[in-house]
């Protein structure tokens, strides 16, 4: 089953979660460096670490996706074993502190904002609206994706009731981006068995 935004925690406290702060990134960068090579070796990117420190206890936030060259969402099957995983290793973690940590892995959502050139070759295929430096905004499907930029195929607008036409493709250079999203489609979330934005979740 594919997700969009799947999440399994493992609670290493026994207790609730209390509303948390971020802790150092120099932590957060550490970490990082510390579980990539697991999270490459299981063929999947990391996105992001970062720490949260609520108490006497701290939750370590990991976000995983897919390479660039793929489409669709992280499955729940795939974040559940990557949890275990990265679990170990920082249950073995030499340079830990004694606290003790909840361990949340999550995949991004099609919710993420498309930052950086791998999230547009993640979001091929999809309807998306970019904000363009002097220039109009742009509504459409992700046609290609290369080291300068993005061609979108324009969906026109319509009246109401009518099926979206499709205007000629344009390139929109990565210098002329201001920042883009993916456009929620309905037909997209069926297809990827999701009732909505979140997706379901797990928790070990």
């Amino acid at each position: 089953m594919t997700n969009a935004e799947a999440t399994t925690s493992t609670d290493r406290t026994g207790t609730g979660k209390a509303e948390a702060a971020p802790a150092h990134n120099l932590e957060a960068e550490r970490l990082y460096a510390l579980l990539e090579p697991a999270v490459l070796a299981n063929r999947l990117y990391l996105e992001d670490v970062s720490i949260h420190v609520a108490g006497a206890n701290r939750v370590v936030h990991v976000v995983v996706d897919l390479p660039q060259e793929e489409t669709g969402g992280v499955s729940l099957d795939v974040i559940a074993e990557i949890s275990k995983t990265l679990s170990d290793i920082l249950d073995n973690d030499p340079s830990t502190d004694s606290r003790p940590y909840d361990l949340e892995v999550s995949s991004p959502g099609v919710g993420r904002p498309l930052t950086e050139e791998r999230h547009w070759h993640r979001a091929r295929g999809r309807l998306v609206t970019v904000n363009v430096i002097q220039g109009d905004n742009v509504t459409g499907r992700i046609q290609s994706v290369d080291d300068s930029g993005v061609t979108l195929v324009p969906e026109l607008t319509v009246k109401k009731g009518m099926k979206p036409k499709q205007g000629e493709p344009v390139k929109l250079p990565f210098d002329r981006i201001r920042s883009g999203k993916v456009e929620i489609e309905f037909s997209h979330l069926e297809e990827a068995g999701l009732e909505n934005d979140n997706g379901p979740s797990e928790e070990a």
